[in-house]
């Protein structure tokens, strides 16, 4: 992906989304994000993660195993609400490829999360 902001975004939103079903942790999300097409390094997921602490979006806490050590991520409450809004945002993406942009005024004013195709 050419645009660094945009691509920056998905992973954000990404790491939101697997943060909300359990906690994570840096390497493990390399290899999820890997799975789903995202090529990311350790130098750019970490300061992603750090960012998304310290704008209240993940906690962290150390974690030790024997001598190793790993911080895990967890969600906040602010994630959860950005959580709802991705699914609501990627509803009306699906719309608007499926050729059904009539719709996407009336979902942007409404709001409605619920609405499904």
């Amino acid at each position: 992906m050419q645009d660094k902001y945009l691509y920056a975004g998905l992973i954000r939103l990404r790491l939101l989304h697997h943060a909300a079903k359990e906690p994570i942790y840096g390497l493990a999300m390399i290899e999820e994000l890997e799975r789903h097409g995202y090529k990311i390094s350790a130098g750019t997921l970490y300061p992603i993660l750090h960012g998304l602490e310290g704008k209240g979006y993940l906690t962290s806490t150390e974690e030790r195993s024997g001598s190793a050590a790993r911080r895990v991520y967890r969600v906040t409450p602010r994630s959860q609400g950005a959580c709802r809004g991705q699914t609501q945002g990627a509803g009306i993406v699906r719309r608007v490829v499926r050729g059904r942009p009539s719709r996407l005024k009336a979902l942007i004013t409404k709001g409605d999360a619920n609405d499904r195709i």
